[in-house]
């Protein structure tokens, strides 16, 4: 049998982050992926942004994790030698003299600052975007190129381990007090990130999918920024999105939702595009929005990391350090992300 220290079941951008922290360390890996092709890692337009909702609010836990991304994401280009990072402004137009004077108050106090490039009272960009009130430019954001992101770890993952090309088969999996084999390969543990495909093992968490689709563009446009009201618009990738559709699980796209992301952009955007594709994906969400990580409560060597659902580029770098600091080290797991609080009700 092929011995190695962890087995991840699970390429997304979950079981890539863990997969690298472990390289890091110097384990033995053996990664497992189908390559699912409407795996949410995939379709993702990549966008990391630290204020969300309609309302001026800052993404959780937004100080650690946009820190720690931003660190993770250089190092993972040192290490893997290619290039998927691309730090940029998002530029988020206001819809009314309200929302600017709300803006202008939140950019006083030192919650948002760091968050914050300028607040426009005025018109910018107009070549580029409507915004007859102005906006807000936002930085500590930008986007990852996920699809560049996941294939410079599977080629670092088949340099320093072994990458499979199949499905985890939770029924080809032994467990014992010592170890995990599965199918002629022995592990200490097992860590499981299989997004919506979650196994049987962990069917107690509550993990549902949520359809997105996107737009695939082509301009010859260079935008100052990463444009985002109501739709956003990447440059790089030229995605455009993205959907939010919970009562929505048939596989394929839709045409209310290429009606939706269009009037966005036609709203939104004033230079020159094409709309030449439409993809989908289902993220992994939970109820309150908080990723899952953790032991497995009667298996000690069954680890989990899933739930990321709309915010994975910024949610899998830190979390996924957290879960191999608690499996190699006992640290303590957040418990606002911990599997406990799902276990011990």
């Amino acid at each position: 049998m092929r011995q190695a220290d962890y087995i991840i079941a699970g390429q997304g951008l979950a079981g890539s982050c863990v997969a690298l922290h472990l390289l890091m360390r110097n384990r033995r890996i053996i990664v497992l992926d189908d390559d699912y092709p409407q795996a949410a890692s995939r379709v993702a337009a990549g966008l990391f942004n630290p204020v969300t909702g309609k309302m001026p609010a800052l993404t959780w836990m937004a100080d650690d994790l946009f820190t720690y991304a931003h660190e993770f994401y250089a190092k993972a280009e040192q290490l893997t030698g290619l290039s998927f990072f691309y730090p940029m402004p998002v530029y988020r137009p206001f819809i009314s003299d309200e929302e600017q004077r709300l803006w202008l108050d939140k950019s006083r106090g030192p919650r948002f600052a760091r968050f914050i490039q300028k607040v426009y009272t005025h018109p910018v960009f107009n070549d580029e975007v409507t915004n007859p009130y102005g906006g807000i430019e936002l930085r500590q954001s930008g986007y990852v190129n996920t699809s560049a992101f996941l294939q410079a770890v599977r080629n670092l993952i088949i340099r320093e381990g072994l990458f499979i090309l199949e499905r985890f088969d939770e029924g080809a999996l032994k467990i014992s007090a010592e170890e995990v084999i599965y199918q002629g390969y022995v592990a200490r543990g097992i860590i499981i990130c299989t997004g919506i495909n979650t196994t049987g093992l962990f069917n107690f968490l509550p993990v549902s999918k949520l359809k997105g689709e996107v737009l695939l563009l082509r301009s010859n446009c260079r935008p100052k920024c990463i444009y985002n009201r109501g739709v956003y618009v990447v440059p790089g990738v030229w995605k455009a999105g993205a959907t939010y559709n919970k009562h929505d699980s048939e596989s394929g796209i839709t045409a209310a939702a290429r009606a939706e992301l269009e009037a966005g952009l036609q709203k939104l955007i004033r230079y020159p595009y094409e709309i030449i594709g439409q993809d989908f994906g289902f993220r992994p969400v939970t109820p309150d929005r908080r990723p899952l990580l953790g032991r497995h409560p009667e298996y000690r060597n069954v680890y989990i990391f899933n739930g990321l659902g709309t915010k994975g580029v910024t949610l899998a770098p830190y979390f996924s350090a957290q879960l191999v600091d608690f499996i190699e080290n006992d640290k303590t797991i957040n418990q606002e992300a911990d599997i406990k609080r799902y276990i011990f009700r």
